[in-house]
């Protein structure tokens, strides 16, 4: 197969269901031969990264996903795509082990903020404890003269709740107590726009969408920056 691309998946698998459904409906196909050329890697069983970012005695997820890179740069596809926003822990060490570029979502999230909200400054961040933990956002949104906005322990509580035994557990969207958290981090901690960030979060925008309150779905814009490199790249 020539002109393609790797997705590194599984961490969830309904999560990496939710971006290959998305990225298929944006695909601008009218024919079989007309979608995108892509190998999806659904790695299920890569240890937790929340459980190893809070306690680095649990399992380590990083030699699972090197070894996912290792094999897949041998095939050599264009650029990988890691939906999984925690996993971006390991980000620096992943891009390390190939001369082929990783997608880094939680940067093209920011970078889509700036453009679709040029008046925001205060910048929600939601996703689970190892995402808040290992500050990968919040350090982008510094980094982009930004002032990030991370969520109480209730909310972040709630978002637990929310990603992991609803969507994780049970394939189920509570649409309140989703709707509920976006809600919390815009009139309790006064975010002008509040980052999706967990592909879970992203899962549920897709199943029960909030439309009250301006978010950046991270999924969402990867999806759209995977579109667009796969279809420069095919189109070359």
């Amino acid at each position: 197969m020539q002109k393609f691309f790797t997705i590194i998946g599984g961490m969830g698998t309904m999560a990496t269901e939710s971006y290959l459904h998305q990225l298929n409906l944006r695909t601008p196909a009218h024919a079989d031969q007309e979608y995108l050329n892509y190998i999806l890697v659904n790695h299920a069983t890569v240890p937790d990264r929340t459980d190893y970012i809070l306690d680095h005695s649990q399992p380590n997820p990083l030699p699972s996903l090197l070894e996912d890179i290792q094999q897949q740069s041998q095939l050599n596809p264009a650029f990988f795509t890691l939906p999984c926003n925690t996993a971006h822990y390991f980000y620096d060490n992943l891009q390390a082990a190939t001369d082929i570029p990783i997608l880094h979502m939680p940067r093209e999230t920011v970078k889509e903020i700036k453009r679709r909200y040029p008046d925001a400054k205060r910048i929600g961040i939601t996703g689970t404890r190892g995402t808040i933990a290992d500050k990968v956002y919040e350090d982008e949104v510094k980094a982009a003269g930004l002032t990030p906005v991370l969520p109480t322990d209730a909310i972040e509580d709630e978002t637990m709740t929310l990603i992991y035994h609803y969507i994780k557990e049970n394939n189920e969207v509570n649409a309140d107590l989703f709707h509920r958290i976006i809600r919390e981090m815009m009139t309790e901690q006064h975010a002008d726009v509040v980052i999706l960030g967990c592909t879970e979060l992203s899962l549920a925008q897709e199943r029960e969408p909030e439309t009250t309150f301006p978010t950046a779905d991270s999924q969402s814009i990867l999806v759209d920056r995977t579109l667009e490199l796969a279809l420069k790249m095919r189109n070359k």
